[in-house]
């Protein structure tokens, strides 16, 4: 596979800032309300943003510098005054209103009142955050990073979580957050958006309590196959041991019979058949039937 290269000093800024939202992304939206001095109310979406610390509970966002005539965003202003934010998360029912309120409004002007949203007083700062948001996080400005005053330029706002508030609607039966139900969007290059719901979500099994074999002890056939991509061999080789040979003559006999007696005279052609078949196995995540399927091929 071919790639194209480039450094970022020889891309113009608007070209360099395409290349970095269209790259890198989906990122989660950090929808964040904040207040300045004289108690007036700023709501403006970030997606230079994400979470970097469990104990203590950190986040940073980024309002970077405007491009067009290297002002800073209201938001920034506002932090640097009152170091508090409340960062709200996204839905899907939010989206549309989270884009409105990206609109550059002027200064003191209440975007919740723009974007149809309600306030709803924090606890322990400020700012308010919106009730509409399956997620708002209450949190102190711990700083604010500067990385210069160039068009485009981020500046860091490092927080610490305060408060938690949860929709009682998005949690599961165990108290958690439920990705099924949180249906969250994320931000893509240009005007594109991502969905969390329905068939964009998967489950893949974390490889901590078990030891991956990995996919240099993949037999060689396996490994090798013109059928199989890196993302199946990677399935394969997340399992801590392979089927035992009895486990593997019983489904040969029972689920693979057909491919044997059909195409028992071409060993090439059983074998691209079983590949196949243990390709739609991976992609229904039937990871244990399929190295059944590949390892009944060299079973005596």
């Amino acid at each position: 596979m071919s790639h194209l290269s480039f450094s970022p000093s020889d891309l113009d800024p608007q070209k360099l800032h395409a290349f970095l939202l269209g790259g890198i992304s989906p990122r989660p939206i950090a929808f964040a309300s904040t207040i300045d001095l004289d108690g007036n109310v700023n709501l403006a979406p970030f997606s230079y943003f994400n979470v970097f610390s469990a104990n203590p509970p950190v986040l940073i966002f980024s309002p970077a510098r405007r491009g067009k005539d290297n002002t800073t965003k209201h938001t920034l202003d506002n932090v640097l005054e009152v170091p508090e934010v409340v960062v709200n998360m996204v839905d899907y029912d939010l989206v549309h209103a989270c884009s409105l309120a990206s609109t550059d409004y002027p200064a003191g002007v209440n975007e919740f009142i723009k974007a149809g949203l309600t306030e709803v007083p924090s606890e322990t700062i400020a700012p308010p955050r919106v009730l509409e948001s399956p997620v708002s996080l209450e949190c102190k400005v711990i700083r604010v990073d500067s990385f210069g005053s160039n068009p485009g330029a981020g500046n860091l706002v490092i927080c610490e979580i305060l408060k938690f508030h949860f929709r009682e609607d998005v949690l599961s039966s165990n108290g958690l957050p439920d990705a099924k139900k949180l249906d969250l969007v994320g931000r893509c290059g240009g005007s594109y958006y991502v969905r969390a719901n329905g068939d964009a979500l998967f489950e893949i099994p974390k490889p901590l309590a078990n030891l991956g074999i990995g996919v240099d002890k993949l037999p060689e056939d396996v490994r090798l196959s013109n059928i199989l991509t890196g993302r199946h061999l990677a399935m394969l080789a997340n399992v801590e041991s392979l089927p035992d040979e009895t486990d593997v003559n019983e489904y040969k006999l029972m689920e693979l019979s057909e491919f044997f007696l059909d195409y028992s005279d071409d060993g090439t052609v059983l074998e691209q058949k079983l590949h196949n078949h243990a390709l739609e196995l991976l992609d229904n995540d039937n990871v244990n039937e399929a190295w059944k399927t590949l390892l009944s091929f060299n079973l005596g």
